[in-house]
């Protein structure tokens, strides 16, 4: 889509959660680990990716809650993410982004950004919401898995799934492809009462996964779910049988915190040989609003940079 599209989206996210100078428009508030990740020997024989070779790669992570405000609490509901990115020998990197949503609401991005539109707090509210669902039916059919994800409170970061919903086709050392989605899985799933969450605090999740941190290595694993022909791979709203085979293709261990840059970034584009882009619109789309969003916040560190100076 046009720039002016990702504009638009950028505008339409600082009206619903406010405009924060220096935080993304999503995921406002979050915590960057240091550590690395460790493909398993099948791995290497579904793509040629370098980081999926076996050897350890070291690997920047950040959790985050989902909501643009920062000040928004980790008790209340809400989506987290994971976003992490492989930093390979000669500067190269790639990345995953994911969250606990399992399916994104909308399939094309004009749809997200009236969605967005249509959540934004103002009386038409009202109306603009149902209006938007009456139009959008496939919206009401991922809430259930969406809800579901959202049902109780996490005791940790590291003890939820995150999905990565988009498709990505894996190329094989002989040149073999198929189409695959990536979800981290802890080693474990824990969850509180609404009440412990409330009690815990406002940042309580940040601060359980320092002192984690500080008993040891915090470990998340990667598994793809394999499509089949005829599975769709171009629409991030719908789910895959649950049939497909799932396999288990390496280990994240995230050892400390991390002093991260003042412009941190994330691009579920930024990849390298043996692994492709499926032809989804959502997924060009939200390349071309973070491209914009990281600008704005380098912008917005120069200005903080000449103050102090």
């Amino acid at each position: 889509m046009a720039i002016v599209a990702a504009q638009q989206m950028i505008e339409a996210l600082d009206t619903l959660f406010g405009v924060h100078p220096g935080c993304r428009p999503v995921h406002a508030r979050g915590l960057v680990l240091a550590g690395e990740f460790t493909a398993s020997p099948i791995a290497a024989r579904l793509t040629r990716a370098a980081h999926m070779q076996g050897n350890p790669v070291a690997v920047i992570a950040r959790f985050s809650g989902s909501s643009g405000y920062p000040g928004w609490p980790d008790y209340l509901p809400d989506a987290r993410g994971l976003a992490v990115s492989f930093h390979l020998p000669e500067g190269e990197r790639t990345d995953i982004v994911a969250a606990t949503l399992p399916r994104f609401p909308v399939r094309k991005p004009e749809d997200f950004l009236s969605l967005v539109r249509a959540l934004q707090p103002r009386p038409a509210l009202l109306w603009r919401l149902p209006w938007f669902l009456l139009r959008h039916p496939g919206v009401l059919r991922s809430l259930p898995a969406n809800a579901l994800s959202l049902a109780r409170p996490p005791a940790s970061y590291v003890s939820l799934v995150y999905h990565a919903i988009h498709a990505f086709k894996w190329i094989t050392p002989y040149g073999s492809e198929r189409h695959v989605r990536y979800r981290w899985v802890p080693e474990q799933r824990l969850t509180i009462s609404w009440r412990a969450a409330l009690c815990a605090g406002a940042h309580y999740l940040e601060e359980e996964l320092r002192e984690r941190l500080h008993r040891g290595a915090v470990r998340m694993h990667l598994q793809l779910q394999v499509a089949r022909p005829g599975d769709p791979v171009r629409d991030p709203s719908a789910p895959w049988p649950a049939s497909r085979d799932i396999v288990t293709v390496g280990t994240l261990e995230l050892r400390s915190l991390a002093d991260a840059p003042a412009v941190l970034s994330f691009d579920p584009l930024r990849l390298i040989d043996g692994i492709v882009a499926s032809d989804d619109p959502v997924l060009r789309f939200r390349q071309e609003v973070y491209a914009l969003a990281a600008n704005r916040r380098q912008a917005s560190a120069k200005v903080r940079s000449i103050r102090a100076a």
